[in-house]
């Protein structure tokens, strides 16, 4: 299919809250296996209403990006993914220096009911959840309602683990960085058979340990959502509420929900997809990782993906405070193995490592706050680059890996990288055809058109 009739079947809308104001960041960053800087509380923003925080004054300036950086080539990309349902639907957020580049929807939501994916459809978010968990800690954690270094003892007593002492050690630290002491996933296969998960957390009193709390690295869902136990027995108040009142009203996510019922009820929402024999087939959403709700709980459109990005650069002061974006963008443990799970991590990352609720990586030198999301017929991915203040965002409908060799493409471009543009694309994609129809319609090269990229208004 001709790129040209491709971008015509482009479908979105730009995000239109407002930004808040920019301030400075803290670019100190903790080592690996470091302690957590401390947040003061009386120097953090209290809970703002909805109302949208003003936008930043004309002459306040932020770092530029280089003149590859060229949108509408990205937006052509995500429109050629959907082509011949390489993926059924796919949306993807940019934001640069507070500002919307683009938050648009692409392909359809559903195989056999399609309607348009557009800015304002509903993805689930999977584990790009646990960066919001990590948010609504520090929250609270600047509310001194806890603290980084609580123990989670102090507020489920009754919690075991299999080694005497152990459970005594885990911190909320721990919680949010995966470093329980579990082995890797634990208990995920019995979550999918839908075993409860206030069993599950039962359960890890018998499960064996890796390591002490506190000393090693493996990925949890059912451990990491204990996190959530603990946000309500500091505040009475359920975490799906907390990250509603918090985060999302405030921050303008007006599509954002969490759990089962609320993707659901979206006015929009994407299906999940999964491969069969004649193609993509749609299922209905399993409820299994909904039941882990700070791990992977969260439901999101382009349009609110955008507004997080905007918070995470810092640019939502108002609602989360720059020094705690500093912390939760953090390493604290290291994950070297991370290095090595794609060609664009082989070739690209200097070193890896988690922080809360974010892995961080260091990209030819770069620091990027980063996280993938996959449960059934969902796929995602999140970027943050606190020194570029620049935030990508990319969710789809179906399992397919295709869509994620954009985001190593886009922060090539980020980075002036002197690659090809289509060195990680798993599609064929010629700029210069697209460039061609761009001056066909009175864009040159290099410039953005209204309908492609567009800025809040």
């Amino acid at each position: 299919m001709a790129l040209g009739i491709l971008l015509t079947l482009a479908v979105g809308t730009a995000a239109q809250t407002p930004p808040g104001p920019a301030g400075e960041a803290d670019a100190t960053l903790a080592p690996a296996g470091s302690t957590l800087p401390t947040v003061e509380p009386d120097v953090l923003a209290p809970p703002v209403s909805s109302v949208p925080a003003p936008v930043e004054s004309a002459l306040e300036t932020g770092p530029e990006l280089p003149a590859g950086f060229h949108v509408p080539t990205f937006e052509a990309i995500a429109q050629q993914m959907v082509a011949d349902q390489r993926v059924p639907g796919l949306a993807m957020a940019i934001v640069h220096n507070g500002k919307v580049l683009s938050a648009r929807g692409y392909g359809i939501t559903d195989v056999s009911d399609a309607e348009p994916v557009d800015a304002h459809t509903v993805f689930r978010l999977a584990s790009l959840s646990k960066g919001f968990a990590g948010t609504m800690a520090g929250l609270l954690v600047a509310d001194g309602a806890m603290r980084w270094d609580s123990k989670l003892v102090d507020y489920m007593p009754d919690f075991q683990l299999s080694r005497p002492g152990a459970a005594e050690r885990i911190t909320v630290a721990d919680l949010l960085s995966h470093r329980v002491g579990l082995s890797r996933n634990a208990y995920d296969r019995d979550l999918e058979r839908y075993v409860s998960y206030r069993e599950l957390t039962q359960k890890l009193a018998t499960a064996p340990l890796q390591c002490e709390p506190g000393t090693c690295y493996a990925y949890q869902n059912v451990a990491f959502s204990l996190v959530g136990d603990i946000m309500f027995a500091a505040t009475g108040d359920f975490y799906a509420q907390q990250v509603q009142r918090r985060l999302l009203k405030p921050l303008g996510m007006n599509d954002a929900s969490l759990g089962l019922e609320g993707i659901e009820s979206s006015a929009r929402w994407a299906k999940p997809h999964v491969r069969g024999r004649g193609g993509w087939v749609s299922v209905m959403p399993k409820p299994t990782y909904y039941e882990v709700g700070p791990a992977a709980g969260v439901n999101a459109s382009a349009s609110d993906m955008a507004q997080w990005l905007i918070a995470q650069t810092g640019h939502r002061p108002d609602v989360i405070p720059k020094p705690l974006l500093a912390t939760l963008h953090s390493p604290l443990v290291e994950t070297p193995y991370q290095t090595r799970t794609a060609a664009w991590r082989r070739a690209r990352l200097d070193s890896a490592g988690y922080g809360l609720g974010w892995r961080v990586y260091e990209y030819e030198g770069h620091r990027v706050a980063y996280h993938a999301g996959a449960v059934q017929g969902y796929r995602g991915m999140i970027a943050v680059v606190p020194e570029l203040e620049l935030g990508i965002a990319l969710m789809w409908n179906g399992e397919s890996t295709i869509p994620s060799s954009m985001l190593p493409t886009i922060l090539d471009r980020a980075f002036d990288m002197p690659s090809e543009l289509t060195a990680w694309l798993s599609i064929d994609f010629d700029p210069s055809r697209m460039y061609a129809e761009a001056v066909e319609e009175g864009h040159a090269p290099g410039s953005s058109s209204g309908r492609a990229s567009a800025a809040p208004r």
